[in-house]
């Protein structure tokens, strides 16, 4: 499969990153074996495979051999590169892609280096990291545009303009597949990028500092995802982190689970205001709305991002049943929030006939309206990632 297209497949793609050093971080994993880890990547569900080859990250064009010798899937030779020899080099070592970054680039250069790979055979990867460099991927109409959230001058990272770049990436008239890269330690912070409309995350040094890289991988890009709601209590909010739960959902409408305000959430975690018939301005990650009907909850929601709609919430009638509910979830397309009814013991056939991109529990996981019980927390969230581990 191409680059391109491995990377625009349903869902989250993962470009995983090989990489020895950084010069943010230093050594990382200097005795790397890049055939061992490629071939881990691919079994992990991996949707190509980044390789530095540059010395500053203590990479060789022997790694992307390595690599290309153990792994079928696309590889992205990752460096510095400015000339066609470069482009050359990369062909014969293996590359199905190369990266060019627009910070070291002129339009002009950028574009002949674009032309020369396609001649190759080779696709590119433009690297943006700022307002001014998305206009000129734009410009250069770039297929796949990664928006880097490292300033490559200080190493800073700053998220929360790369996940703006993002959501205006993907409104570009040339539709590019878009890549965020950098920043992404949790399966939270990945679906963050996904629901900015990323179609693609880039993940290196997370991974590369895992004792297993590949299970590492198989954990961030993992679904469905598990919010725990009805959250009022700071401890219940830690339980359900340390429990692995992806989402905090705080329910902001008249409830017997009513939350006074969204309560300060991990890294590890987005948090989910829940409103009714209108949603408020609110601190959240998310805003899971549902309409009002007869004074109460209408069946099913909405997910919105900045006002946005990024997923379908299908849910119970307020306080009653509906035979029907995993059969209209799973007919319906899109990412689809899996609520209502859920709980330790059903939400495995809950998946098995739906494949939900998110499950939420709430009622079943309490000791009392608003408090949780944390045992069943941790039941719960097991019960989701009931699967069996990656080789590496």
């Amino acid at each position: 499969m191409r680059f391109r297209d491995a990377l625009a497949a349903p869902g989250l793609a993962a470009i995983a990153e090989i990489k020895r050093r950084s010069p943010s971080l230093g050594p990382i994993r200097p005795d790397a074996d890049p055939a061992r880890i490629a071939a881990g990547y691919e079994r992990a569900g991996a949707a190509a495979v980044s390789v530095l080859v540059d010395e500053r990250f203590g990479g060789t064009w022997d790694d992307l051999r390595a690599a290309r010798a153990a792994a079928t899937l696309p590889l992205l030779a990752k460096g510095f590169f400015s000339t066609e020899d470069d482009l050359h080099t990369a062909k014969e070592a293996g590359a199905d892609a190369v990266l060019l970054l627009l910070r070291d680039l002129d339009d002009a250069t950028c574009a002949s280096l674009m032309r020369a790979a396609g001649e190759l055979g080779l696709e590119t990867l433009v690297e943006a990291h700022d307002a001014g460099e998305l206009a000129r991927a734009a410009v250069l109409a770039a297929p796949v545009i990664g928006i880097n959230a490292r300033d490559l001058s200080t190493f800073t990272i700053d998220r929360s303009t790369q996940l703006d770049l993002v959501s205006r990436s993907s409104d570009l008239p040339h539709a590019p597949v878009v890549v965020a890269e950098s920043g992404v330690r949790t399966r939270a912070q990945g679906a963050g990028a996904e629901l900015a409309g990323a179609d693609a995350i880039l993940v290196g040094s997370t991974l590369m500092r895992a004792d297993d890289p590949g299970a590492t991988l198989a954990e961030l890009v993992a679904r469905p995802l598990v919010k725990v709601c009805g959250l009022t209590r700071e401890e219940d909010v830690a339980a359900a982190a340390e429990a692995g739960a992806d989402l905090a959902g705080f329910i902001l409408a008249e409830s017997p689970r009513r939350a006074a305000a969204p309560l300060p959430v991990p890294e590890t975690m987005l948090s989910v205001g829940v409103f009714v018939g209108e949603a408020e301005e609110i601190d959240t990650d998310l805003v899971q709305l549902y309409p009002e009907e007869d004074g109460h909850r209408g069946q099913d929601g909405v997910l919105l991002r900045n006002g946005d709609v990024v997923a379908s919430v299908l849910d119970l009638p307020w306080l009653s049943m509906d035979a029907h509910h995993w059969e209209r979830a799973a007919q319906t397309g899109g990412r689809v929030v899996l609520a209502g009814g859920l709980g330790p013991e059903n939400v495995r056939a809950g998946i098995e006939a739906v494949q939900p991109w998110c499950v939420d529990a709430s009622r079943s996981l309490e000791l009392a309206p608003g408090v949780k019980d944390h045992d069943r927390i941790r039941a719960f969230v097991d019960a989701v990632r009931t699967r069996q581990a990656v080789p590496s």
